[in-house]
């Protein structure tokens, strides 16, 4: 079995962060490990709470997993500060990681920071030149690049921006832009664009989608699918994800992460 390594925050509500990851890998048929960065106190409601684990300890967290487990792939979500940033990119340079899936988290659905102001310049500097694939939103592809990505250009813009710092290629989600019409994610390797599209679901349980995509998109580099199919794979699974959204909590719910199992009896009746 395939293993994946997912270095991020956790969330208590259990629908995004590395809880999401978690999900997200083992649904593509994947083994997941993880590394916990930062606890935080959140629902589906907001994020209440964040208390950053020590550098040392995160450090030791990624030599237990890469000292046990062959890992196929490895993915980072919420890495808050500077000083996270820092060792994390140094570990995964002494190890060697590729491929490494970087999704810039920076600020959660209610609002609430996750990435401090001092660490954007490390994220640049230290992170994304270590990536075979960094993830932005629009949102996230705009504060790395000072582009106001408002459109399909704007996310071509900004990926060819994003690719000059470094990474092997650049996703720019499309899920805040234009939200009439499909969403569509531009892929650029530096040498084409390239344009995910789907149906553009009408839902408000969308909480942890970005994780999702970039930890199944990790799973699928870990299988050995190139580049290109990980992506198409993720997107035709998480809109899938998002379709089946199981509606629960106050807000913004989370997504399916096994909705192929909805009408499985795992463990029928004996009887």
């Amino acid at each position: 079995m395939k293993v994946a390594l997912s270095i991020a925050g956790s969330d208590s509500g259990g629908g995004a962060g590395i809880q999401a990851d978690i999900k997200a890998i083992q649904a593509q048929g994947v083994f997941a490990a993880s590394v916990v960065t930062t606890v935080t106190a959140q629902n589906t409601q907001a994020v209440l709470g964040a208390f950053e684990l020590p550098p040392d300890l995160i450090a030791k967290q990624i030599d237990a997993v890469y000292d046990d487990f062959t890992v196929g792939a490895t993915k980072t979500g919420m890495l808050s500060s500077a000083a996270i940033i820092g060792i994390v990119a140094e570990k995964l340079q002494e190890r060697q990681v590729s491929p490494l899936v970087v999704d810039p988290v920076m600020i959660s659905k209610s609002g609430f920071p996750l990435l401090r102001d001092d660490a954007v310049e490390t994220l640049r500097e230290r992170l994304l030149p270590l990536a075979a694939l960094v993830t932005p939103n629009a949102l996230e592809a705009g504060r790395l690049t000072g582009i106001e990505v408002d459109s399909e250009k704007g996310q071509q813009e900004a990926a060819a921006a994003i690719h000059a710092m470094g990474p092997g290629a650049v996703l720019v989600k499309g899920g805040h832009v234009d939200e009439t019409g499909d969403a569509v994610d531009v892929l650029y390797d530096g040498k084409r664009m390239r344009a995910f599209r789907a149906p553009r679901i009408a839902t408000q349980n969308t909480h942890g989608t970005g994780c999702t995509y970039a930890s199944a998109i990790a799973a699928n580099l870990a299988r050995g699918f190139s580049l290109k199919e990980s992506v198409a794979r993720a997107k035709r699974y998480v809109t899938e994800a998002i379709r089946h959204a199981p509606a629960i909590g106050q807000g913004h719910g989370p997504v399916s992460h096994f909705y192929f199992l909805k009408q499985v009896d795992v463990f029928p009746s004996a009887e």
